[in-house]
């Protein structure tokens, strides 16, 4: 075609132009020949001499084309001409891209779906192709010759598109995480999702880094009370998915995705950031940063600042955050190592990687002993292998190096809500201080409002004290900041056992499975309400399905004792007694209570009382120890414990 044909007058209402990288020229020409087959007006530079590419004759085609095809690949994601061709499209809503070679867009241009053609060839038999030209005539409004379309509703794939600003509608692909949706209504405009950055490194030992980072600027954010800010677990579900951006948004009910990458090499830093519209799908905003590794920290900063600009919203305080409200430090090296326990942390693999992950924790506050943030992530993994993991000598001395670590996080950052968190923990779980721990749980949930992880414990106390008008509140705020996350719908259903609202328990913890079908504890939690409704032979089905034994066994004994097994029932209370020793002794007294053995039950307590076990916890909530409730002996040691 005569590349001055637009000019000379001709009806362009149907034109296509097309943007390749030089040395895809060869491909390019097979596609244009496909294009001019399907009877559309091409215009493409091939046959331009020399002189500046991105030139007028260019512009006035670009300004007269309907639809714009972009043929990304390996070379056209470095050719700047191709980007700007591209930017140009998709704020006018005219991008139609392809991938010559499975190359994934730059930044800034994923949140379409990119048709790969590579597989199958460049002919018009190809699925691939002939989903390129209905996308192009979904822009221009004609349908290409001989390729009718099929007008039968939409089509639903796993993963949803926005060709050329149309919407397509999605599906889970029969995920049943999809199951889980919010109720449907407007998103409000300062609501945004921080998804998991990708690691370009190449290297995955730096993975750490880019989910680090990604979950320090999603904290940050969410320390700012003019903004709601999705929850990791949620955020972090939609890695390596695919999925779009408006879907994402639709998901996780925001309005706002932010999207980014890291390279780390030779001691420099890049971060790309860019901040979508969950709605329609294009970009606000992207941004690169460069900087050398040593300025991490202001980096993280910086990009944080530049997140809320965009969004128009000022981060609380004037200036940078203050350390009291953020908990954190000056040093690369003690962020860094911060980071690397966080990933071992949170990671719940094993004893191994909790004491790796503390072990990086304790790094961190060695290099800054003033790092708040370090100091109650060092106390949370203290707490966990003492309740979890260590006997009774050492349990102690782990709770007690915990709430020692965590006054330290408050006395260097008052206003950090996780070292709030951390001392409430510590006092209730390791020293069995009910009311000792009210008031850091009551200032972490004034303080950390936006932090759903948070917000969970603070709802899980409340319930071990009965309180439940302060922890459904609390565990609804959580689980509407992170609605996908497995841990918060098992919390929910724990908090409802406790209530009495077996069936809403049973229900709750279904969801965390459907979310997380590997999630232990949720099984044992099903077996313990149906229990309590006389399911007893489902409730066993559950029980055999438990990976954690201080829930399987006790589970299985008192079906035992439902079904008149006693013999079935000793066996269980002896191979929870040597394999948990004093560890289980809290699980003891609930099959004790279950079998009508009081006093047996009792001295099981007391003893448990003197071993720090965190079982107890539970003593008012738990309906297992029911029958303890008029002895003189249960009700002296719940005023003990200061339950009542």
């Amino acid at each position: 075609m005569d590349p001055n044909a637009i000019e000379q007058g001709e009806d362009a209402g149907d034109t296509v132009f097309v943007s390749y990288a030089r040395d895809d020229e060869k491909s390019a020409r097979t596609i244009i020949e496909l294009l001019e087959r399907a009877g559309y007006r091409v215009w493409w530079d091939g046959l331009i001499p020399g002189g500046e590419r991105f030139g007028a004759e260019i512009t006035k085609a670009l300004e007269s084309a309907s639809a714009v095809v972009v043929l990304w690949s390996e070379n056209a994601c470095e050719s700047h001409w191709v980007q700007d061709e591209a930017s140009w499209a998709r704020d006018r809503h005219k991008l139609v891209p392809l991938s010559l070679d499975g190359t994934r867009p730059p930044l800034g241009f994923r949140q379409f779906q990119c048709i790969d053609v590579s597989r199958g060839g460049l002919k018009a038999s190809n699925p691939a192709m002939q989903r390129a030209m209905k996308a192009i005539a979904d822009i221009i409004g004609r349908d290409p010759v001989g390729m009718p379309r099929a007008r039968t509703g939409p089509r639903f794939t796993r993963r949803s598109a926005i060709a050329a600003g149309t919407a397509v509608a999605v599906a889970g692909g029969g995920l049943v995480v999809w199951k889980i949706l919010l109720a449907p209504g407007a998103a409000a405009a300062n609501s945004i999702a921080v998804l998991p950055f990708e690691n370009l490194s190449g290297d995955p030992r730096q993975q750490y880094l880019s989910d680090g980072l990604a979950a320090e600027l999603r904290s940050k954010l969410a320390r700012n009370s003019l903004l709601n800010v999705v929850g990791q677990a949620s955020s972090n579900s939609f890695r390596d998915r695919g999925d779009s951006a408006p879907t994402i948004a639709r998901r996780l009910k925001v309005a706002n995705v932010l999207d980014g990458n890291i390279r780390a090499a030779q001691g420099q830093l890049r971060i790309a950031v860019e901040l979508i519209d969950g709605k329609s799908g294009f970009s606000k905003w992207t941004q690169t940063f460069d900087r050398p590794m040593a300025n991490l920290l202001e980096l993280q900063a910086e990009v944080a600042d530049a997140v809320s600009a965009a969004l128009e919203i000022r981060l609380s305080g004037q200036g940078e955050e203050s350390k009291a409200r953020s908990g954190g430090t000056g040093s690369v090296a003690a962020f860094d190592a911060y980071l690397r326990g966080k990933e071992l942390f949170e990671s719940q693999r094993d004893e191994a990687s909790d004491r790796a992950a503390l072990a990086e924790f304790s790094n961190a506050v060695r290099i800054d002993p003033a790092y708040a943030a370090a100091l109650a992530a060092r106390s949370r993994a203290l707490a966990v292998i003492a309740n979890q993991y260590a006997q009774a000598g050492e349990r102690r001395t782990l709770f007690g190096q915990a709430v020692e670590q965590a006054r330290q996080a408050i006395v260097h950052a008052g206003q950090y809500p996780e070292g709030h968190a951390a001392l409430g923990y510590a006092l209730f779980y390791g020293l069995l201080d009910v009311t000792a721990a009210d008031a850091p749980y009551q200032q972490a949930q004034q303080l950390g409002g936006g932090n759903a992880d948070v917000l969970s414990l603070c709802a899980l106390y409340r319930a071990r004290r009965r309180q439940f008008d302060r922890a459904f509140p609390a565990i609804e705020r959580a689980q509407a900041l992170d609605p996908l996350n497995a841990s918060l719908a098992k919390t929910e259903g724990r908090i409802r056992f406790a209530s009495g609202g077996y069936e809403g328990a049973i229900a709750a913890a279904r969801r965390a499975l459907e979310l997380n079908s590997k999630l232990s504890g949720a099984h044992g939690d099903i077996g313990n309400a149906m229990l309590m409704m006389s399911r007893v032979d489902q409730a066993a089905k559950e029980f055999e399905a438990e990976a954690i034994d201080l829930l399987a066994i006790p589970g299985r004994a008192i079906v035992a004792l439902r079904r008149k097994d006693e013999a079935g029932a000793q066996h269980e209370l002896d191979a929870l007694r040597q394999q948990e020793g004093d560890n289980g002794l809290y699980q003891q007294a609930q099959i004790l209570a279950q079998w009508n053995k009081p006093a047996e039950a009792m001295d099981a307590l007391e003893k448990a009382v003197d071993e720090r076990d965190s079982g107890l916890v539970y003593l008012l909530s738990d309906p297992f120890l029911q029958p303890l409730r008029d002895e003189p002996r249960f009700k002296s040691l719940l005023s003990r414990l200061h339950f009542v």
